[in-house]
């Protein structure tokens, strides 16, 4: 696992120890990123899901100016602040262990709104749709502001969910990039 583009190209990332979390390959970042950038003048990211770190990383390396990654895990938010550290963007980056449902309920009170937001949870556990109904509720996303769900393949998502629309889908292997845009305020 690396940082696939930007001023951390290369760089090596560190996966979680054992099997309960599933890192974004290489090839599946490249594509997410070239569907919705693929580099960023700015603007703050949700990685909610966050794993090793992988996605919101790649995110700070192609231009995002700020990231927050939450996820509930102990390891994961260890490796997550190796990672940080060894891209240097500790200074860009906030680092929560929180489940999804508190953590919006967190950054619903902190006023925040998204311009990116990386929904990869564990395929067994897939609670895509409510996740968006509660974003789109609370106004967490942006206007015109993107959510980029990795799912298996199996996972059908509706071509809309509130204020969401559909404006990508793709395939690779078990893996599947459905991508949302915020038509509040188009």
């Amino acid at each position: 696992m690396r940082v696939v583009s930007g001023i951390c190209k290369g760089r090596p990332l560190k996966a979680v120890p054992g099997n309960t979390t599933r890192p974004t390959t290489d090839k599946v970042k490249e594509a997410i990123f070239n569907m919705i950038g693929p580099y960023f003048d700015g603007g703050i990211g949700l990685d909610l899901f966050a794993g090793s770190g992988g996605l919101g990383i790649e995110a700070l390396s192609r231009g995002l100016e700020h990231l927050i990654f939450i996820d509930r895990d102990a390891k994961a938010i260890s490796v997550i602040h190796e990672n940080i550290k060894n891209c240097r963007f500790e200074e860009k980056s906030e680092v929560f262990r929180n489940d999804a449902d508190r953590a919006i309920k967190a950054l619903i009170k902190r006023d925040i709104q998204f311009n990116y937001v990386f929904l990869d949870p564990p395929y067994k556990k897939q609670q895509l749709v409510q996740l968006m109904e509660k974003m789109d509720e609370q106004n967490i996303l942006a206007p015109s502001g993107v959510i980029v769900c990795e799912h298996s393949t199996d996972v059908v998502l509706p071509k809309m969910v509130g204020a969401f629309t559909e404006i990508k889908h793709e395939l690779y292997g078990i893996t599947a990039v459905t991508i949302f845009l915020n038509s509040k305020g188009n």
